[in-house]
């Protein structure tokens, strides 16, 4: 029975544990659970346990033989990838597509040697598992001998605000409190329950990523103004009676604004 595992395993290929795809893992525990039972049970015949492994070994053999003649298959048995980040900016729909918190994704990143999400101009989880990712142009290595200068150590940037909470431990590290981050989050026009993630460099900068309802939030917002500044430019051209019309929807246009807000 060693001998069958062994050349069924040959025929498989040569691919590692984290480049399966699910069916072929899933393939390989119950090749592995034919092989006990035929090994641990004595009462059962040899020749049907054979049996059932080399028919499972067809199994993925015959898809990996349609895989490489069809994507649409292809894509069916191994999966797709996942874009988490494009131009900056985090996809949450697709981390709760795939099951993935804030923490995870941070973790993929370090993983990369990345530790600011603003540095990333895209990231996508391939099929097996890994975090593939592309820095901005401005981010990417350089060779110290083309710069001709010194490089200076740089300290990873801290994330301040994760998933609409501050973490209070980042800001200690950086002699900061709650009140001074609310103070910051008033000067960009945002509360920190709109913040998906924050994230403050060595220099100061912040970094924010704001969840997706709240970007739509303030375009609407923004168009609005627009639309009430228009009005009001309008009433002032026209006669008195129609000019008042004008100011007058201006008015509930504002007060649509505020609503919103």
């Amino acid at each position: 029975m060693v001998l069958v595992l062994f050349i069924c395993t040959k025929l498989l290929g040569k691919k590692q544990i984290s480049q399966l795809s699910f069916f072929e893992y899933v393939t390989g525990i119950t090749i592995g659970s034919i092989g006990a039972e035929v090994i641990t049970g004595l009462d059962r015949q040899f020749l049907h346990g054979v049996l059932g492994i080399v028919s499972f070994i067809s199994i993925p053999l015959l898809m990996d033989y349609l895989s490489l003649k069809s994507k649409k298959v292809r894509d069916l048995v191994e999966g797709e990838g996942t874009v988490f980040i494009q131009q900056g900016k985090v996809i949450e729909e697709n981390l709760r597509k795939e099951r993935y918190s804030t923490d995870e994704l941070m973790e993929l990143l370090r993983r990369k040697d990345v530790f600011a999400v603003s540095d990333v101009n895209f990231a996508i989880l391939e099929p097996s598992g890994e975090l593939n990712v592309l820095l901005k142009k401005s981010r990417m290595p350089v060779v110290q001998e083309d710069i001709k200068k010194r490089v200076q150590d740089e300290k990873p940037p801290e994330t301040i605000i994760m998933d609409g909470e501050p973490v209070e431990k980042a800001l200690q590290s950086i002699g900061r409190d709650i009140e001074w981050l609310r103070e910051q989050m008033r000067k960009k026009g945002v509360s920190m329950s709109d913040v998906f993630l924050a994230q403050i460099s060595q220099d100061g900068k912040i970094f924010l990523d704001l969840y997706d309802r709240t970007e739509n939030q303030r375009e609407l917002i923004s168009l609005l103004k627009e639309c009430r500044e228009d009005f009001i430019k309008i009433s002032r051209k026209l006669p008195e009676k129609e000019g008042l019309l004008f100011y007058k929807n201006a008015e509930m246009i504002e007060g649509f604004a505020r609503i919103v807000r």
